[in-house]
């Protein structure tokens, strides 16, 4: 298959491609040259920028576009229109099956644990809006869903919503933070609620299932998940401190209410289900993604693989991304200090 992937050269776009390579398939990935120039010497590089530069589509011909990186409804328009269609029922032109890569923050919250792909959708209170918020993001994907059905067709449109993307290359280092922190030892701050919900999927296993969608033409909407619910921050933190902790490491509990008193976040503790106010995304059913062939790797192997990675090629941390060790210490140090003030503090 002639495959195109918008985005083809940073974690998840990277993914896609090497698992559309893996199996042979004739790749052409479009981005900006910032990064990635030197991978996939074998594949087509064509360079450009989705917000001001299509020209590079101006030719060629592609059984399917995967599109990682559209953030706002016009990116699809105008990619819709790079490939020669770009009206409602164009049919995407010279791009075949469109795969738009979305997210589980398109549904509006709450959401029930084990919410399916038909729950309700958010909405964006300024449908003009470019401007990229907790608030904005959902609602923006959703604008691009709904575009990229009207210009390509649903009959040629394969919606995917990942919950947080794992795995080596992640550039965004919120699971990796934590893999590595444990892999320190000693004694480590672990944020509460243990039971609070969370959900990963390794950017590998989804890679080769997106490719494998686009082998079948599998059109629809998915979840990618895993585990399925119920699955808590207190699960993930054990099987990371089960695979890579030294011996001697414990992980201190402490009372989200408490982590917030203290200007704690999802941002400086990543993927804490307890400074997320919409956490309850993270309890969505992979039923349908599985049916259609996901078959993610136990979250052990990620793990493992995410410290064997870090340890042959560590990946540059995010700033702000994860607590200092000074500042670590000192929220232990405030907790415990609560907590042998009396029994009235839970």
């Amino acid at each position: 298959m002639r495959i195109l992937i918008i985005g083809g050269t940073v974690f998840v776009g990277r993914h896609i491609t090497e698992a559309a390579i893996a199996v042979g398939h004739d790749v052409t990935v479009f981005h900006r040259g910032r990064s990635g120039a030197d991978l996939f010497p074998g594949s087509t590089h064509l360079t450009g920028d989705r917000d001001s530069d299509l020209s590079a589509l101006a030719d060629g011909q592609w059984d399917v576009t995967i599109d990682v990186c559209a953030y706002f409804p016009r990116q699809v328009g105008t990619l819709a229109r790079a490939l020669g269609g770009g009206e409602r029922g164009d049919r995407g032109g010279r791009g075949g099956h469109y795969i738009y890569i979305s997210s589980t923050s398109a549904y509006k919250t709450p959401v029930s644990s084990g919410f399916d792909e038909d729950a309700p959708l958010a909405e964006l209170a300024d449908a003009a809006t470019e401007v990229i918020t907790d608030e904005t993001y959902g609602g923006l994907k959703v604008a691009c869903e709904r575009l990229a059905v009207e210009l390509f067709g649903q009959d040629r449109t394969t919606i995917v919503r990942p919950t947080y993307v794992v795995g080596p290359h992640d550039y965004s280092y919120r699971f990796t933070w934590w893999v590595e922190r444990i892999a320190r030892g000693g004694h480590v701050l672990a944020p509460g609620p243990e039971d609070g919900p969370i959900q990963v999927i390794d950017a590998r296993d989804m890679g080769a299932w997106i490719i494998s969608l686009a082998e079948r033409s599998v059109t629809g909407t998915f979840h990618a998940v895993s585990p399925p619910p119920p699955f808590g921050f207190g699960d993930m933190l054990e099987a990371i401190v089960a695979q890579v902790a030294p011996e001697g490491t414990r992980l201190i509990w402490a009372d989200a209410d408490f982590l917030l008193e203290f200007g704690e976040t999802a941002e400086s503790i990543p993927l804490w289900p307890g400074g997320d106010n919409e956490s309850d995304i993270n309890t969505a059913n992979p039923a349908r993604a599985y049916a259609a062939g996901l078959a993610p790797r136990p979250i052990s192997q990620t793990i493992a693989e995410v410290h064997a990675a870090e340890l042959a090629a560590p990946t540059p941390p995010r700033a702000g991304v994860g607590l200092t060790s000074e500042r670590e210490a000192e929220l232990i140090a405030a907790w415990r200090a609560i907590q042998a003030a009396g029994p009235h503090v839970e």
